[in-house]
């Protein structure tokens, strides 16, 4: 008879709603190095104190996992680390938490850029030009340098894709960095980006993964690359001959969300008062050396470090992504981009 009563309510199961099952505070994120370096900062101690049992596992990018929780209200995510851009297209489709800026206690130091509808930035990214020291006698310092075959002759380290990308030839072709976008807006100011482009175009050598920049510049690959501050940095700091350019480089921001309906939501929701901290903050960026969203956190960073970080001077004469413009924008760009590489 006990065997009976089981089968029939398993059985009845798409009939009658059934009570979840428990699980763990699960915490999705980049991994690797990036994810150690959050889990020093901001899981153990959130979780030591909270007396939580936490679940790491690895965000791929895109909407497709939260889009799968929301049509089947299987929600198995509480904090997710995301680009800003795919944070806001999920919080247009209600896949997200909005965030109550109001009851974050230090929503007052954290940098505007970071501030999100559904979202909270925690990292400041630099995405700019590197190069391998002993391959020139002067230095490049500027996208009109990266630009310039004449002076630093060589192939050039790009991503296959239109977005950073068009800013650069624009500031290359001496467009005022505040004035990009507005230019980029416009069907001559994309005319004027792909004509900059095409000047290198026999020269680029696209890349896909984060490690390639670095590699191509030591084995001697490409002359320069475009790529991120952290991998340069790390490889520098490791002996390596490489620089990374501060000047017009552009920084973007990795953010936190929290999934619609999540069980977790309040707990998620407080785990900001620790990725908003600014000793966590300067921690995280001993340990990877990203930015910190909380102005105040560079405080606490030793002058060395920051030296290394896309923070305070380093993003004096920088360009801040607008997430907002590729969001609008992106489809129609990517496509006539595409176009123009197999032209």
């Amino acid at each position: 008879m006990k065997f009976k009563a089981i089968a029939i309510t398993c059985a009845s199961i798409l009939a009658m709603p059934c009570a979840v099952q428990a699980r763990d505070f699960t915490i999705a994120a980049w991994g690797g190095n990036y994810q150690d370096a959050q889990r020093a900062a901001y899981f153990t101690p959130f979780a030591t104190d909270k007396g939580l049992k936490t679940v790491e596992t690895t965000y791929l990018g895109g909407l497709a996992e939260l889009k799968t929780m929301s049509d089947t209200g299987n929600v198995i995510w509480d904090l997710v680390m995301m680009g800003a851009t795919d944070a806001q297209l999920a919080c247009d489709e209600g896949l997200l938490e909005e965030i109550d800026w109001e009851t974050l206690p230090n929503a007052a130091d954290i940098i505007p850029e970071a501030k999100f509808e559904c979202a909270v930035g925690n990292v400041v990214i630099g995405n700019g030009m590197g190069y391998n020291t002993k391959a020139f006698a002067q230095a490049p310092n500027s996208w009109a340098d990266f630009f310039d075959l004449k002076k630093f002759p060589g192939k050039r380290g790009m991503t296959n894709n239109p977005t950073m990308n068009l800013e650069r030839a624009l500031i290359a072709d001496g467009v005022p960095m505040d004035q990009v976008y507005k230019v980029l807006a416009t069907p001559e100011g994309v005319d004027r980006a792909f004509a900059k482009l095409d000047t290198i175009k026999k020269e680029l050598q696209f890349w896909d993964a984060g490690s390639q920049p670095v590699e191509w510049l030591l084995a001697g690959n490409v002359a320069l690359s475009t790529g991120y501050n952290g991998r340069f940095i790390t490889a520098k700091k490791d002996g390596k001959p490489l620089e990374y350019v501060w000047n017009e480089h552009i920084y973007n921001i990795d953010v936190w969300a929290v999934p619609k309906d999540s069980p977790f939501k309040t707990e998620a929701m407080e785990f900001f008062k620790y990725a908003d901290d600014p000793a966590s903050q300067a921690k995280f960026s001993s340990l990877m050396p990203y930015g910190p969203t909380n102005a105040k956190a560079n405080e606490l960073i030793p002058q060395a470090d920051l030296n290394n970080l896309p923070a305070g001077p380093n993003n004096a004469h920088a360009l801040a992504y607008s997430d907002a413009f590729w969001i609008e924008n992106y489809d129609a760009l990517k496509e006539r981009w595409a176009n123009w590489v197999i032209q």
